[in-house]
């Protein structure tokens, strides 16, 4: 959806679709009242969402995303500082409790406004969430969302919490593990209820959790995966390299038989700057033949086959522009990085790590 401070705002799918599921609970009410009934529930959505923001802004966390879901948003760090610090202190306390918080009083404030009104609005007459009745559906829309946020399910506020104290005991992997297990479980056990019960909002906030929890479970194969792997492991070994005396033209006709998009520059055993296919195009067009020195790019930065991916991937997040990391051994390059073989290497991997756990469990 764009950008915000910084951090990019994305909205999961089924956010919206979840517009016609209101439409059919609305029945005779109309369609303009389950309109009314979705934006009921994006607004609950958003306050628990603004507010957690400015927590995460006081405690001088950095954010890289927010994916929203109906249940809220799920938080993507920029940095492991960030991550650590919102699993631990008070950090995890602020921001466990800033949504619930933010919801009940919410209600509260639109149940007192309500009655205060003078209206005849019977907030306790059932059913409480109900397109006929959208001034009572406003108020426990926020009060179920806050409720809801209090169960011990990742991804709610209360199952955030349980992870961060499981993992200090046990590591992030098998905490991020344990807690996607149990929210799973409580959102199955939240969908039955629903059907034993007929209530499509237990159905819904069940199928939402499985989902939240689901994104968890990938995201700790992806977390293993940048914590254990080596550059050694995904580097392309098999790669062209570029001299800063070769020609603008010899460059192109390389390009023309390699799969490259950038290619390191090197003078004899030393790498002294990188060069991008598009870069030597435009070079070409613009200003004719020429050399690869007076186009390649001297702001580079390199890894060892030692480092981590996770160390890898900071560095190419921290570089604009930067797509290509050269492996370097004793100052020779011995492989290559880039940002398109990197993201098939992490998916690669991942599935890879899940079929060993699964073949070890």
């Amino acid at each position: 959806m764009g950008r915000w401070l910084g951090v990019e705002l994305r909205i999961h799918a089924f956010f919206p679709l979840l517009a016609f599921v209101c439409f059919g609970l609305s029945g005779a009410a109309g369609w303009l009242r389950g309109l009314g009934l979705f934006f009921a529930l994006t607004v609950a959505v958003l306050v628990r969402e603004i507010v957690r923001l400015m927590v995460a802004a006081c405690l001088g966390l950095r954010l890289r995303a927010v994916l929203v879901l109906p249940i809220g948003g799920l938080f993507a760090y920029a940095n492991p500082e960030s991550q650590e610090n919102s699993n631990s202190g008070a950090g995890q306390f602020l921001l466990c409790f800033a949504g619930p918080v933010a919801n009940l009083v919410t209600a509260a404030a639109l149940a007192l406004a309500f009655l205060g009104a003078g209206g005849d609005i019977n907030l306790f007459q059932q059913p409480w969430i109900t397109a006929d009745y959208l001034l009572r559906s406003m108020v426990w829309m926020q009060a179920g969302l806050g409720v809801l946020h209090l169960l011990p399910a990742y991804p709610l506020d209360a199952g955030r919490l349980l992870r961060g104290n499981f993992a200090r005991t046990h590591g992030f992997a098998p905490a991020g593990r344990a807690a996607s297990g149990i929210g799973q479980l409580l959102a199955l056990a939240a969908m039955l209820a629903g059907m034993l019960l007929h209530s499509p909002w237990l159905i819904i906030a069940g199928f939402f959790i499985m989902i939240g929890a689901q994104v968890e479970d990938q995201g700790v194969f992806f977390q293993s995966v940048v914590d254990t792997v080596r550059m050694r492991e995904v580097m392309l070994t098999d790669f062209a390299t570029l001299s800063p005396s070769d020609t603008l033209a010899d460059a192109l006709a390389r390009c023309v038989h390699s799969l490259q998009e950038d290619f390191p520059v090197v003078r004899g055993p030393e790498l002294v700057g990188i060069v991008s296919r598009q870069r030597i195009v435009e070079a070409l067009r613009n200003d004719g033949n020429g050399y690869v020195q007076s186009v390649m790019s001297r702001a580079f930065q390199v890894a060892r086959p030692e480092d981590t991916l996770g160390t890898t991937i900071r560095r190419l997040t921290a570089g604009r522009g930067l797509s290509l990391i050269p492996v370097t051994d004793s100052g020779r390059v011995v492989g290559i990085v880039s940002v398109q073989n990197l993201m098939s290497s992490m998916t690669l991997l991942a599935e890879q790590r899940r079929i060993e756990r699964e073949e070890a469990e």
